[in-house]
């Protein structure tokens, strides 16, 4: 495994929720991304991020990492969740908050 991947599953593995996008969830670069962390935001947990626009080698990385070719890419508990359409159709369920929420709590009790 490259530092690329290697510093993407380090990220990943250490934050129970984390959104790699392009921008900040305060200042989203795109609309999917917008979208993306506004509904993070409605699950009411701490979530992190990573702005793929600030090393080319992270935003082409993460694309292999989760052999998922769009951002932004969700993952939760250490495991790919899906982009921005899933995203949303996890969020307007109900599903998304359950599945962060628990993520949390167990890295929390750990």
């Amino acid at each position: 495994m490259d530092e690329v991947q290697q510093a993407i599953k380090q990220q990943v593995d250490a934050h129970p929720v984390i959104l790699f996008m392009k921008g900040t969830p305060q200042a989203p670069q795109c609309g999917f991304s917008m979208r993306a962390s506004q509904a993070l935001a409605g699950c009411d947990v701490e979530f992190a991020y990573v702005n793929v626009l600030e090393d080319e080698r992270i935003r082409e990385g993460v694309k292999e990492f989760g052999n998922w070719p769009t951002i932004p890419q969700l993952y939760v508990g250490g495991e790919l969740v899906g982009g921005c359409d899933i995203i949303l159709q996890m969020y307007e369920s109900g599903e998304l908050e359950t599945l962060v929420k628990d993520a949390v709590a167990k890295s929390q009790n750990a």
